[in-house]
């Protein structure tokens, strides 16, 4: 039997808006980010079933009112299409965090109504793209991105900043490439984690942006510290 899921996060206020929620971890990613602090989930094989998830969803339905997606990166994963038909079926809503490597797995789960919100994964500009994530997949960003402008899909861009990856130039320039693409509302950074096991090791960095002067008239930037 084939066991996509890592681990599952049987509560959560943080990480859906608005809705008490569970994760569901997939297991393996197409990416290599230097900074990620999920490497045994990255790396790992999946412990949990498709049947051990929906048991899950089952149990908690009248406890929860969002399921999260997330990985690792889930869209890699056939059966997170017939997760997320359970997960929907139950009543759940669904959101999904992605690197955004697969737009026509997040159509497809748009056209099946099927998703009700995304966090994209921004990694960083299209010169520094591969070297944080060791993957050539900055095209398949765009697509993502395009993808969710173009059919109003709720979501959220969110980019993990460490000084020495990503300068504060580089931060603007990302601002203002979502600017040019259309996208308004709030953009996420969250501070890289100190002293935490991560796919490479990164030096300490005490680094701050200043979210304030990031900010432009149609995106808001907002520092993420949980």
């Amino acid at each position: 039997m084939i066991k996509p899921i890592y681990s599952i996060t049987p509560f959560t206020l943080l990480d859906y808006p608005g809705y008490p929620a569970c994760i569901l971890w997939f297991a393996g990613c197409n990416m290599r980010c230097l900074y990620c602090y999920n490497p045994d989930i990255v790396l790992g094989k999946g412990k949990f079933s498709v049947q051990d998830a929906r048991d899950f969803l089952q149990s908690r339905k009248s406890l929860l009112q969002g399921v999260v997606f997330s990985g690792g990166e889930c869209t890699l994963h056939p059966s997170l299409i017939l997760l997320a038909r359970i997960a929907k079926e139950l009543g759940y809503r669904i959101k999904v965090d992605t690197n955004g490597t697969m737009p026509a797995t997040l159509k497809q789960l748009w056209d099946e109504g099927l998703l009700d919100y995304v966090a994209l994964d921004f990694k960083g500009t299209s010169q520094k793209y591969h070297d944080i994530t060791l993957s050539d997949t900055f095209a398949t960003f765009v697509d993502s991105l395009t993808l969710l402008q173009k059919n109003a899909i709720p979501c959220e861009v969110r980019t993990t900043w460490h000084a020495d990856l990503l300068s504060i130039e580089d931060m603007d320039a990302m601002v203002t490439y979502l600017e040019q693409r259309g996208y308004e509302g709030k953009y996420f950074i969250q501070y890289f984690r100190n002293g935490v096991k991560t796919l490479s090791p990164l030096p300490y960095t005490n680094g701050h942006l200043n979210p304030i002067r990031l900010s432009t008239e149609k995106i808001k930037v907002e520092i993420r510290t949980t």
